[in-house]
């Protein structure tokens, strides 16, 4: 990272929330870091009050880790931290270094992210795989595999998310996907065909996930005046979720 020891000592990173016992982000009992900052704008977002990096609160990293081992003993030998978001990958040297020290801790590390910072162009990437080397298990959100659906999905491209999916793969780093699935959209049975066979491509693939869209987060939007992109959306049946986990192989 090219930082001496007094200024990684001093770096700090911007924190949205934290959960002490989180259940469905990795394995086991987990502490959940919610960090600051994302550059998507997924029309489902059920948490907008994060998209701005600096809301969050300062931690340095010691401070973060200190707060997060007081609740060690309740992990047992699958659980741990999980750094989510937000858009962890935006505070990559802030993440790096908290993952470091969780490692020398002996703690299962997990990020989770929709892997939209992504790129192979340096100095970035060269700090990635640093972070990487530190990262037990990734949580990876494949908002939507087709391209143009994706943009209009997120704001964003996700040629790139695909890309770090593939060089994960390369590297062998343990991967769960997640798959939110939005009726109208995402759900369409030549999309999740589309994306089962991208998947089947990947080769550290332990688990697939599908997360059905949910209307929880739309107060949050109302809070902030941000007109709701998904209006009148429902969340999906049960024969819709059931399809698409049929199609992904998902558990």
């Amino acid at each position: 990272m090219n930082m001496n020891a007094k200024e990684l000592e001093m770096l700090k990173g911007y924190v949205h929330s934290l959960e002490s016992f989180g259940s469905v982000d990795g394995p086991g009992v987990r502490y959940v870091i919610f960090l600051s900052g994302c550059a998507m704008r997924c029309q489902f977002c059920h948490n907008p009050d994060t998209w701005n990096m600096t809301d969050g609160k300062e931690y340095t990293t010691d401070q973060l880790l200190k707060t997060a081992l007081r609740f060690k003993s309740y992990w047992g030998e699958k659980g741990g931290i999980t750094v989510s978001g937000g858009e962890p990958l935006l505070q990559m040297d802030f993440l790096t270094e908290l993952f470091r020290k969780a490692k020398e801790a002996g703690v299962h590390t997990t990020l989770d992210t929709s892997g939209n910072p992504y790129t192979t162009k340096e100095p970035w990437h060269s700090k990635w795989l640093e972070l990487m080397k530190y990262t037990d298990l990734l949580l990876l959100d494949i908002k939507q595999i087709n391209e143009q659906e994706h943009v209009k999905l997120t704001g964003q491209t996700n040629t790139n998310i695909l890309a770090m999916a593939r060089e994960l793969s390369d590297m062998g780093k343990p991967v769960w996907i997640r798959h939110v699935l939005v009726p109208g959209g995402s759900d369409k049975d030549e999309y999740l065909h589309q994306l089962a066979d991208f998947i089947k491509t990947l080769k550290n693939v332990e688990r697939v996930e599908v997360l059905p869209y949910h209307t929880l987060g739309t107060f949050k939007w109302e809070k902030l005046g941000i007109p709701y992109p998904l209006e009148g959306v429902k969340p999906p049946v049960q024969e819709r979720i059931d399809n698409a986990r049929r199609i992904l192989g998902a558990i």
